[in-house]
């Protein structure tokens, strides 16, 4: 679990207030202790992401965090207040815009937070694929005062404490230190009569449903974006997207390497000595003859072609690769049990040469030890 507190809300560095609040209550109703009883891991993650919450909700906390990291809030502060920047700050406010340069501020309403969302699939859904519908719950762009955040038939006002730049100036000793305007949030404006409905943010928490197509081949771990369709962006700004990350269940026959089937097969003893066929069900659902040769040993792999995964997103099937485990009986009839031993008296050693060969370096270990 990363100790990042941006990573923890699964939110991006540049993310608003609205994107991290929505974020937390996302995180927090899969985590909490009342619906994960007896979870450890789940109590600790949802402690994590309140503390992180704790932070990056208060303008100031988070300030200092972005600055000076956890250090901000051990020590006094790791040595320096929230209010003082790093050297690179400094450097960068005094030179780089007496040159031109610096870095590029965002300004004014910021997109939205790309989401995530985890699905579970089957083995037989990632082999066929399989279209569905899900459920998100978002923060969405508000209808009435279409994501403006003023009350309709108003409109913001280019925010008087910054002049619409945003950004206000401090001066510290000789140097001179920017930062977003606490006014307007950042965004340059300021809405003097807002919508009733959102409250002036311009966006409202709500169910979304989404068809989501999953196609062929998709493996654990791989990620679907849907694109505008994560958290609607801040007073009409660009929604983020989101990401959907596939999960495959465990199957109760088959382990999956890429485009490659296994899977362990028991053969009785008599099977593996004379030989024989067995047949494995592929996931296509045709049904696969597994000829064993006379003679095979236990671990022995059989390579069938065709009867593993499609490629993702291109032609061609894998293999599938049965493992060959001979089984020793266990239970014997009493006629069973008289052929098994008329087979051992004539036995000369030559049928099994491995046995043969590693009892006779015993012998020869034996014979020099006790020479």
């Amino acid at each position: 679990m990363s100790d990042d507190y941006y990573e923890l809300l699964e939110v991006e560095r540049t993310a608003d207030d609205g994107a991290i609040k929505s974020s937390y209550r996302r995180l927090a109703m899969r985590y909490h202790p009342d619906k994960n009883p007896g979870c450890k891991d789940s109590e600790a993650r949802f402690k994590a992401i309140s503390e992180a919450y704790d932070i990056l909700k208060d303008p100031q906390k988070r300030a200092a965090y972005d600055r000076f990291g956890k250090a901000a809030f051990q020590n006094g502060g790791g040595g320096a207040g929230p209010e003082m920047g790093g050297f690179g700050d400094i450097f960068e406010n005094i030179f780089g815009e007496f040159m031109g340069g610096g870095r590029q501020r965002q300004r004014g309403p910021q997109r939205g937070a790309d989401l995530r969302y985890d699905m579970e699939i089957s083995l037989e859904e990632a082999f066929h694929g399989k279209s569905t519908e899900i459920q998100v719950e978002v923060s969405a762009a508000c209808e009435p005062c279409s994501g403006s955040g003023a009350k309709p038939g108003t409109a913001a006002k280019q925010c008087t404490t910054c002049g619409g730049r945003g950004q206000v100036r401090a001066q510290q000793g000789f140097f001179v230190i920017e930062r977003p305007c606490g006014a307007c949030r950042g965004t340059g404006q300021v809405i003097a009569d807002p919508c009733t409905s959102c409250r002036g943010e311009g966006r409202v928490d709500k169910i979304k449903k989404l068809a989501v197509t999953i196609p062929q081949g998709v493996d654990e771990g791989t990620r679907i974006r849907l694109s505008g369709e994560g958290e609607a962006g801040q007073r009409g700004a660009s929604p983020g997207d989101l990401y959907i990350f596939l999960h495959i269940k465990r199957h109760r026959i088959f382990e999956r390497d890429g485009t490659t089937l296994f899977c362990r097969a028991p053969v009785s003893f008599t099977t593996a000595a004379l030989g024989g066929e067995i047949k494995i069900p592929g996931l296509d659902g045709t049904q696969h003859d597994i000829r064993i040769p006379a003679g095979i040993q236990s671990g022995k792999q059989i390579r069938q072609r065709g009867g593993g995964m499609p490629v993702l997103n291109g032609r061609g099937v894998g293999d599938m690769v049965v493992q060959i485990d001979v089984e020793t009986p266990t239970k014997l009839s009493t006629k069973q049990r008289e052929l098994l031993e008329a087979f051992r008296e004539t036995e000369t050693g030559a049928e099994c040469p491995q046995s043969q060969g590693f009892f006779s370096k015993i012998k020869d270990m034996w014979d020099d030890l006790t020479e």
